[in-house]
């Protein structure tokens, strides 16, 4: 292999790959390497934990082909720190060694064969389920993967359910203490219907690597429905599915409330803020007490959390106030979590009563719901 790129689009593309990389605890020392092969006119990285994996091109003039697997931390290292100019990669097949050349930089870096690096699951492009924009996905990932559990002695609500049905694609994400739901009209039907549980973590990884890129990004479900891969031009993550069936979502979101507030997002957060102060010393635990128009004013939101140890906190907010009011306990981690994710500058908070999930809707946009549980009021 021998093949000439640029350090910086060399340093983007391990940058890229890079949370796919193993730890060391890892029973397969081979993961903490990044493969490097040459495909056609381009340098391929490619990076996996056998959760997830992710193949990265970049630009390349190739003088030779052929691949090795490298330490991917040293080979991080060692790129980022040369200069933005031409990079080298040229490798000794005999000895499995890589050397870097950049300028008056030359650094050789010991390999293993390409061959003892696991293959990534392939599939067609043309196998595509459903194609949105990257910002799209961006946008509804970052607004439902934090939702999944990160404890893993329920594997299953540590994935997104990703849903196609016919125009619709929804994705869903619950801990057992809320839920988040985006649901996103499409053009065209999709051909099949399928529930993909797909690891929140992979999510997470796919719109942090899809965050500066314009590109439509295909979803393809690969034979067999154990792994789905996220593909653009130059990028692709592939992850393992979670075995299992998601709980029914549908049947937790209420279908009406007895009242609904409209409130300003901003003020709402900044109230939220302020009583964590408090409320991070009492189980997290804030009030909203919620009171329709009267003769002597507007409806309105009254936030308070208190600590025995610290004190108390109260916060009045105006908002439309729509049927008898009430209270309602919350976690207010995850009330602060629930207005951040919603993202519009009014909020609607609708209850039932102090027993009923609290649900959170961005006010003058369809298709997100945010459920927090309610706390037992003291």
């Amino acid at each position: 292999m021998k093949l000439t790129c640029m350090q910086d689009d060399l340093k983007r593309g391990l940058a890229a790959v890079s949370h796919a990389v193993a730890g060391k605890s890892s029973t397969l020392p081979v993961l903490a390497n990044v493969l490097l092969s040459t495909d056609e006119s381009r340098l391929k990285l490619t990076a996996t934990n056998l959760e997830v994996g992710i193949n990265r091109w970049i630009g390349a003039h190739v003088l030779q082909d052929g691949a090795v697997a490298v330490p991917a931390k040293l080979l991080a290292d060692v790129v980022g720190g040369l200069p933005n100019d031409k990079v080298t990669l040229t490798l000794d097949v005999k000895t499995q060694t890589l050397r870097v050349e950049c300028g008056r930089f030359v650094s050789n870096i010991k390999g293993v064969d390409a061959d003892e690096f696991p293959s990534l699951p392939t599939v067609s492009v043309r196998a595509s389920l459903v194609s949105l924009p990257a910002e799209v996905w961006r946008a509804a990932i970052e607004q439902v993967a934090f939702a999944a559990a990160s404890d893993e002695s329920r594997p299953i609500l540590t994935g997104v359910l990703v849903r196609t049905r016919d125009q619709q694609i929804t994705l869903v994400a619950a801990d057992g203490f809320r839920l988040a739901m985006r649901a996103i009209h499409v053009a065209e039907p999709m051909a099949h219907a399928v529930d993909c549980l797909i690891p929140a973590r992979t999510l997470a990884e796919l719109a942090r690597i899809i965050s500066d890129i314009e590109a439509e990004v295909a979803m393809v479900y690969t034979p067999g429905g154990s792994h789905v891969l996220f593909h653009t031009e130059n990028i692709e993550v592939v992850s393992r599915l979670i075995e299992g069936r998601f709980p029914d979502f549908e049947r937790i979101i209420p279908q009406q409330y007895l009242t609904r507030t409209v409130l300003d997002s901003n003020e709402l957060a900044k109230a939220v803020k302020l009583a964590s102060f408090f409320a991070g010393a009492s189980q997290n635990v804030v009030k909203l007490k919620i009171e329709p128009a009267g003769e002597f004013g507007p409806g309105k939101v009254i936030l308070s959390a208190n600590s025995a140890e610290l004190g108390d906190n109260t916060s009045e907010l105006d908002g439309s106030v729509t049927g008898e009011g009430g209270v309602i306990a919350l976690n207010v981690k995850f009330l602060a979590d629930a207005i951040a994710a919603v993202g519009s500058n009014q909020i609607a908070f609708e209850m039932q009563s102090s027993q009923s999930p609290a649900v959170f809707k961005p006010v003058g946009q369809d298709g997100y719901i945010h459920i927090v549980m309610p706390m037992s009021m003291r």
